[in-house]
C-alpha cells in the first residue's frame, strides 16, 4: 500500500463519449505506460447487444508516452488496434482529437475536490473517491434529461 507519497496520478481509459471505463491510481513518480495493461485488463464487459458482449473496445488512442512497440504488440494480443502517436515526429498528427476526451474526462475528475488535491493518506479511500467520482460522471453523462 501506498502511503503518504507526495503525488499521485490517476490513470483512466475512456470511451468515445468520455465515459470512464477503468481507472486505476499510481504515484506520482511510475511512467505513465505501465499502467496501460492494467487499465486494459481492468475495463468490464460491454453490455447491451445479444449474444456473446464485446469485453474490450476494439480501438485504442494514445499519446506519445505510450510509444513503445511492446506494448504495441502486448495491446494487439487484446485484439485492440492502437492508435498511438509515435514519438520524434511532428505535432499535428490526427490524435488530438482524441486526446481531448481523455483529457476532458481528467478534467471532470478535478472537479471533485477531494480529487484535485489528495488528503487521502491511504490509497484505498483515495480510490474510492475516484470510482465514486467515474460513477457520478457516468450517472451524469448517461441521464436523460427531464
Amino acid at each position: 500500500m501506498d502511503r503518504g507519497k507526495a503525488g499521485s496520478k490517476h490513470h483512466v481509459i475512456v470511451d468515445a463519449h468520455g465515459i470512464p471505463l477503468a481507472v486505476t491510481l499510481t504515484g506520482g513518480n511510475r511512467n505513465d505506460v505501465t499502467q496501460l495493461i492494467p487499465l486494459i485488463r481492468a475495463v468490464p464487459p460491454i453490455r447491451g447487444k445479444r449474444g456473446q458482449p464485446l469485453r474490450r473496445p476494439k480501438h485504442l488512442y494514445g499519446d506519445r508516452g505510450y510509444d513503445y512497440e511492446s506494448y504495441r504488440d502486448q495491446v494487439r494480443r487484446f485484439e485492440i488496434t492502437p492508435h498511438i502517436a509515435r514519438r520524434g515526429t511532428e505535432h499535428g498528427s490526427g490524435l488530438g482529437v482524441h486526446r481531448w476526451v481523455v483529457e476532458g474526462a481528467i478534467a471532470l475528475l478535478h472537479w471533485f475536490r477531494r480529487l484535485r488535491i489528495r488528503w487521502e493518506i491511504r490509497d484505498d479511500i483515495h480510490q474510492a473517491f475516484i470510482t465514486l467520482g467515474c460513477a457520478v460522471i457516468c450517472w451524469r453523462r448517461l441521464r436523460t434529461p427531464l
